[in-house]
């Protein structure tokens, strides 16, 4: 049976921060937990899928690899091996039990014998990730750029240096949980012995608390901000397309590590230029009398102006391409083309002159379309109205 999107699994958006991915598999992994479902077998696969799916969305290499190649990345090797337990194999309970208390959720491990020893918290809690739009016009997306954004954010706080701890502070044990970082509760159910495990909120998880914490940023190390960051843009991006910038985002809390900058493309309207893929379409007014003698016409194009030429007896509507005028391609070499629709244009006023030039003119034949043309554009209205 095929194996069902992690981020499905998880019910989190693709874009969501590994903060959120980890509250999602907390929620499905007490909602299908063996102890909370004694003998039921759907509920053990299912408690066994989310594990899978955090194993990989829960790192961030296994997640990136995830979101290139989808479930091909397991027989690349890009998971460690054949399942991300590396294990070769299915995921099995024991694996999924552990790494569920390994994760600080506990709740049910004393059912088990007390279950793995208790890794030490990180005292140093990454930034949360920042996530913004950049809006660029077709010319900018043709050519590749590179744009300066401001972002407000938090930023480490000078004073401190990010400690949040005031000159001469000290950091002491934690006194509401003995540097444990957590409160345990012990209760008896009909199942057997529960542990209730919360975090603490004296030292929120941490195990250690300052004495004497910053006056300016209040024990957080950190202050609210603004930074001015440069970003390369490549050329050919598109709607959807994301740059992540490693680090940028908010500062991490007491000198944790800063998270991510996500920054995400917005493509604006353009005047005249219509983008269909890597390709650019324009509507071009051309005058019937370039289109019956031909003529070299000055154009616009995303990289400047650009001459094209028009055959004698061109029809209006027809298509004419301007190979490599378009936008490059963004994951391999080539530029699409520019598509020029051209339109004969008809002058509302014309002089006493111009009307006689014509008035002599409407009786040739050469001005009369013929039965092949008048098929062609029945046809033509036929097509647009889907008959």
């Amino acid at each position: 049976m095929s194996k069902r999107d992690y981020y499905v699994v998880l019910e989190v958006e693709r874009s969501a921060s590994i903060d959120e991915i980890k509250k999602a598999y907390r929620k499905k992994a007490m909602q299908y937990h063996p102890d909370k479902n004694p003998g039921d077998k759907e509920a053990e696969e299912k408690f066994k899928e989310v594990a899978e799916a955090y194993a990989i969305l829960g790192d961030e290499q296994k997640r990136a690899r995830y979101d290139r190649y989808g479930h091909a990345g397991e027989q690349m090797g890009g998971f460690g091996g054949g399942d991300p337990f590396g294990f070769g194999g299915g995921v099995d309970l024991s694996e999924a039990l552990r790494q569920f208390m390994e994760q600080g959720f506990g709740g049910f491990g004393d059912i088990f014998g007390g279950g793995s020893p208790r890794r030490k918290r990180n005292t140093r809690k990454r930034g949360a990730d920042l996530q913004i739009r950049l809006k660029l016009d077709l010319e900018e997306i043709a050519t590749g750029t590179r744009k300066k954004i401001k972002v407000n954010k938090k930023i480490e706080c000078a004073t401190c240096n990010g400690s949040g701890s005031a000159k001469y502070s000290k950091t002491v044990q934690c006194p509401h949980c003995k540097g444990n970082g957590e409160i345990r509760q012990v209760s008896q159910s009909l199942f057997g012995q529960f542990v209730n495990i919360q975090t603490c909120p004296r030292c929120n998880g941490e195990g250690q608390v300052i004495e004497n914490p910053c006056a300016t940023c209040g024990g957080e190390g950190r202050v609210n901000g603004t930074k001015t960051i440069e970003v390369n843009v490549p050329a050919g991006v598109k709607n959807g397309n994301y740059i992540p910038l490693n680090g940028e985002g908010h500062a991490g809390l007491r000198g944790g590590s800063p998270g991510d900058l996500i920054v995400h493309i917005e493509e604006k309207p353009h005047k005249i230029f219509e983008r269909q893929g890597d390709d650019v379409v324009v509507l071009l007014p051309v005058s019937f009398i370039d289109l019956a003698l031909g003529a070299e016409i000055e154009i616009p194009t995303l990289t400047g102006k650009s001459k094209l030429t028009i055959a004698p007896g061109t029809q209006t509507g027809k298509i004419l391409r301007m190979r490599g005028k378009g936008i490059p391609h963004l994951n391999g070499a080539g530029i699409g083309d520019q598509l020029v629709q051209v339109q004969v244009y008809v002058p509302e006023r014309l002089s006493s002159h111009e009307k006689g030039v014509l008035k002599e003119l409407a009786p040739s034949e050469n001005f009369k379309p013929d039965e092949h043309a008048k098929k062609s554009m029945f046809q033509k209205f036929r097509e647009a109205l889907n008959l």
